[in-house]
């Protein structure tokens, strides 16, 4: 397409509450501003984004993740507002479509009756049953005649319906021509790129209107939108992954960052929470269970486990109330009640409850690493670094400290001793059955 794209996140969104930038507010384990710039990258390679508040950083993350975006810093103090934005904006192709970072719902397949329409300008708008608040765009034979605020309306301009959804695509000598015309005499004493309209609509070019779904235009400028944005968010990850075969149960308890992967057949039960660059494959995860940036293959984890950061398991049973941190875990069953943290362990091994890797020392993390066939008794702490080599038992109640031999038993337990009629004694109550 010869096309452009500019895209608007120079504001400091303060109704954010926030000393994070808005457009760098995640949505489904993203920044905002991630979704428009992967919409924009179907449209064309010649993307600007528009800076101010918060350069750098909002710089550094998108430089971080995506190659080959221009920047452009408003001259916020000369030319301020969404006019103000595109001064000077150097462009390679005929058209310009501006996008607004953050509209991050924003899709390619919702964009496309846009950038199939003909027109000097192509400005979407949609249709609110109570448009209190908003500007209307008055619509004569399908041609935009007007964008009237509201507080500037007459009494039937206040019954259109119709507003101004924030997304237009300019012939690039509309904005040429029109960019040095704009005034900012006005009470925010900005440059107002709704102005071009009025412009251009006065020298008779063609301004045409685009009615689109207020859903994926829907701007975020409080945590109320962030949230209802994800909610969206999340309806669309889910309902991807369920059409490419994943089974969920009570889809709307379950939470999945954009960036989690499911593989082959897999079924998530109500309350799970994945997140970050987690891959599951052939795998049940039950209920309440989180997973933070692990593989989980041909395996079922929960309910209510916990799988942390680096961890890699296959072909393993995780139970209930287990937690696993930055392990490897092959063909093992760990049943409920444990830590495993910075360990590998092998297929055939069997973790009892209460196990606990004991992986820090109070100054470094060290490596716990069990071999195949290996029984672990419960209530055991393995002291790391430790060994415990193939076929090994390690009887209930032990302390490891040291590496165990292939074949061996481990056991750590003092003598029992029971002293007779000391509950009586201690209590000074007699023996009633005595």
């Amino acid at each position: 397409m010869d096309i452009s794209v500019i895209i608007l996140a120079a504001g400091k969104g303060t109704r954010m509450k926030s000393g994070l930038p808005k457009v760098l507010h995640p949505i489904s384990g993203l920044p905002m501003i991630h979704y428009i710039i992967e919409t924009a990258q179907k449209v064309t390679d010649d993307i600007t984004v528009v800076l101010f508040h918060e350069a750098e950083r909002i710089k550094k993350e998108i430089s971080d993740s995506f190659d080959g975006i221009a920047f452009k810093i408003q001259d916020h103090a000369n030319y301020p507002g969404t006019g103000g934005a595109l001064m000077d904006a150097k462009t390679a192709h005929s058209s310009v479509l501006v996008l607004n970072g953050d509209m991050p719902l924003v899709t390619f397949e919702s964009l496309k009756p846009v950038l199939s329409k003909k027109g000097d300008i192509v400005m979407t708008v949609f249709d609110l049953p109570d448009p209190s608040g908003y500007g209307r765009v008055i619509i004569e034979n399908n041609e935009v005649k007007a964008i009237v605020e509201e507080k500037d309306c007459s009494a039937k301009q206040r019954d259109v319906k119709t507003v101004n959804a924030g997304v237009y695509l300019f012939k690039k000598e509309i904005l040429e021509f029109y960019l040095p015309k704009l005034s900012n005499k006005n009470a925010q004493a900005e440059y107002y790129l709704t102005d071009i309209i009025k412009l251009a609509r006065k020298d008779g070019k063609k301004i045409v209107p685009v009615w689109v779904e207020k859903e994926s235009f829907k701007g975020i400028n409080s945590r109320f939108d962030l949230a209802k944005a994800e909610e969206i968010m999340q309806d669309r990850i889910k309902e991807r992954w369920m059409r490419e075969g994943v089974t969920m149960h009570l889809p709307s308890t379950i939470y999945i960052d954009s960036t989690v992967v499911f593989e082959g057949e897999c079924t998530i039960d109500s309350g799970v929470n994945i997140y970050g660059n987690s891959v599951v494959s052939n795998s049940h995860i039950k209920s309440h269970t989180v997973i933070e940036d692990a593989q989980i293959k041909n395996s079922s984890c929960g309910p209510m486990a916990r799988i942390r950061p680096g961890s890699i398991i296959s072909n393993t049973h995780i139970g209930n109330f287990v937690e696993v941190k930055k392990s490897r875990l092959t063909g093992i069953k760990v049943g409920h009640l444990s830590y495993l943290g910075d360990a590998e362990i092998d297929e055939g091994t069997n973790i009892g409850a209460g196990t606990i890797t004991c992986n820090y020392d109070g100054i470094r993390k060290h490596k716990t690493k069990i071999g195949k066939n290996v029984f672990i008794g419960s209530d055991t702490q393995l002291i790391a670094p430790v060994t415990i080599k193939d076929d090994v038992m390690v009887a209930a109640g032990t302390t490891v400290t040291k590496d165990i031999e292939k074949g061996s038993l481990a056991i750590s337990r003092v003598e029992q001793k029971i002293v007779k009629n000391f509950f009586y004694r201690f209590f000074k109550k007699g023996d009633k059955n005595g």
